[in-house]
């Protein structure tokens, strides 16, 4: 379920052409119908307010002007935990010995 805030691609003629992030959505008068505040992060910024049905939020295919547009959710990529390879890598955070300075200076 796409909601505010959520930072979503629109997508034009099936190709991708800004990320907007949206700002708000309210109802319409009509039913299943809403009012959506998107801020275009590109530039210059540029709001622009769309009224879409509930499934054109969540990403359901729809047209303006005979122009197909379709709005997709961005999700955030799971972090991976690095291969066995990758940790044992020399130079690589965490494979090098610390030394502290106030051990030296004991010396």
């Amino acid at each position: 379920m796409t909601k505010e805030n959520d930072v979503v691609i629109i997508y034009f003629e099936n190709q991708p052409i800004s990320f907007a992030r949206i700002e708000g959505i309210s109802p319409d008068i009509k039913r299943d119908w809403y009012h959506v505040k998107l801020l275009l992060l590109q530039f210059p910024l540029q709001v622009v307010n769309w009224i879409l049905r509930d499934i054109y939020i969540n990403g359901q295919e729809f047209t303006m002007e005979g122009k197909k547009i379709r709005l997709e959710k961005v999700v955030c990529p799971k972090e991976t935990e690095p291969d066995e390879k990758e940790k044992a890598t020399p130079g690589k955070p965490g494979n090098q010995k610390v030394i502290s300075l106030a051990d030296l200076k004991k010396k």
